[in-house]
């Protein structure tokens, strides 16, 4: 029952890892005003916290082989509070880079991946929907910290808010904590232990907990890339199926977060007040915190779960298709429908992000495919946003970034989708043929045994000659007697 208990603190970590960086745009302008900075050079914040988060993914993955998800996610907690209370401080745009980027943006990596992680650990039957609930953190703290921030905006200024939000943020170490790890040896301290026990122990590896040095002479003779390659299992880029997910996420996400930093100015380029913008974005997260878990429960079905890739290539097509359908809305009651399916849209997709790709690599190398896919994801992160923003400047008109946001979203959930079936396709016909060989096997095994019985007949029966004779004579005379 503990994996409810590790499945909280996965909520709130994950929570805080992806909504965070989005709340912190309510300091912008004041930030901006202070420091005398263009919105765009306050606006890398966020930028770099996001690829921060992203690219120290192969880092998050290497700390969690090497120690165990319980330490690695404390420490990111206390890297967010430290790097937050710090900005309190900072006197240039340059610190606050630093601060806020670069070290709360490593402290939410060691967030992130460690959460997940764990979360696959500890379920099996019901993983979708434990991933469902965990990724539900995401709508959840953004509804929670958009007017919690709003309001230590207005009482305590950015400085004094970045103060309390480090102190927010320390909450993470706490739910860290309850990550205990799975495997740890349970045997009693009074039970004697021999010299051949303790260095079988030596080379035993606990599912979530350190990995042990068992010959520290041949590590020694391991190049760089052998110690890295035992912490980050590289050989997942000859897996047919992983190389497939990558490719379809990297091109997913030029189109995955630029409709939502979009939405609000776009529904202002309307004419819309800025209240009922900001209700749009409450909008959406209010749809994607219940399609969340619901799409979990969705996934977990019989019906679903043994071709979940599928339903993964239909959300981002889906997703895709609402982006190219936004431009045809009419109003403000267009814009809160398109609010309301892209929320689901966009929860269904978070909900099988790591759930396909815990699928495809199995739970023992999910640890080195989330580090792996994260730093491939970062570069399209960074890059959506602003490709966006340059197709605005350049038509003068948010329509051409829906479309082409949608454009590529739906190329990538058909990529995917036909190419996921090419796998299933593979997958089956090589499981035939795995079969047949071992089919082939066994049968002159079966064959060579039965000879070998007769021979072994034939021999006894010749060396107990007077005592068979009886019976030889009578098989003989049936044998007689089927031919007449």
């Amino acid at each position: 029952g503990w994996g409810w208990v590790v499945l909280l603190g996965a909520f709130v970590s994950i929570g805080f890892a992806y909504a965070f960086p989005k709340g912190l745009a309510i300091f912008f302008k004041e930030i901006q005003a202070f420091f005398g900075t263009s919105y765009s050079e306050v606006a890398w914040i966020s930028s770099i916290m996001l690829a921060t988060t992203y690219g120290a993914g192969p880092i998050s993955s290497i700390l969690v082989n090497r120690y165990g998800s319980r330490p690695v996610v404390m420490f990111g907690g206390l890297l967010c509070g430290v790097g937050m209370i710090s900005a309190a401080f900072c006197t240039s745009i340059l610190q606050l880079y630093i601060c806020v980027g670069f070290i709360t943006g490593f402290g939410l990596a060691l967030n992130l991946q460690p959460s997940v992680i764990i979360v696959g650990k500890y379920f099996l039957k019901r993983r979708p929907i434990a991933n469902g609930l965990a990724m539900a953190g995401s709508p959840v703290m953004l509804c929670t910290l958009a007017p919690l921030n709003q309001f230590l905006f207005e009482n305590f200024g950015w400085r004094g808010s970045f103060l309390i939000l480090g102190a927010i943020l320390l909450n993470c170490c706490v739910a860290g904590a309850l990550f205990r790890p799975i495997g740890a040896c349970t045997a009693p301290a009074k039970t004697p232990v021999t010299e051949e026990g303790k260095d079988a122990l030596k080379g035993k590896i606990s599912e979530d907990g350190p990995m042990e040095e068992n010959k520290p002479e041949e590590e020694g003779g391991k190049d760089c890339f052998e110690k890295i390659n035992q912490y980050l299992d590289f050989s997942l880029f000859k897996h047919r199926g992983f190389l497939i997910y990558l490719i379809g996420n990297v091109l997913m996400f030029l189109g995955f977060f630029a409709p939502i930093v979009f939405l609000a100015p776009y529904a202002k380029h309307t004419g819309i007040d800025e209240y009922s913008a900001a209700l749009l974005l409450s909008l959406l997260a209010v749809v994607d915190m219940v399609a969340r878990p619901a799409t979990g429960v969705v996934a977990n079905s019989k019906w679903v779960r043994p071709r979940i890739q599928y339903f993964f290539s239909f959300a981002i097509a889906f997703n895709g298709a609402c982006h190219l359908l936004c431009p045809l809305a009419a109003g403000y009651a267009g814009l809160a429908l398109y609010a309301g399916f892209f929320g689901l849209a966009f929860g269904m997709v978070c909900a099988l992000l790591f759930e396909t790709l815990m699928d495809l690599v199995g739970t023992a190398r999910f640890t080195s495919a989330v580090g792996l896919v994260t730093i491939a994801e970062c570069c399209t992160i960074l890059l959506g946003p602003p490709l966006g923003g340059i197709l605005i400047d350049t038509f003068r008109d948010y329509k051409y970034m829906f479309i082409k946001c949608g454009a590529v979203m739906v190329l990538a959930g058909t990529f995917l989708f036909i190419m996921n079936y090419y796998n299933y396709r593979m997958l089956a016909k090589e499981e035939k043929e795995r079969k047949r060989k071992e089919r082939k096997e066994e049968e002159p095994t079966s064959v060579r045994t039965e000879n070998e019985g007769k021979k072994n007949w034939n021999k006894d029966s010749t060396q107990d000659g007077p005592e068979l004779e009886p019976l030889r004579e009578k098989e003989e005379g049936v044998k007689k007697e089927m031919n007449g």
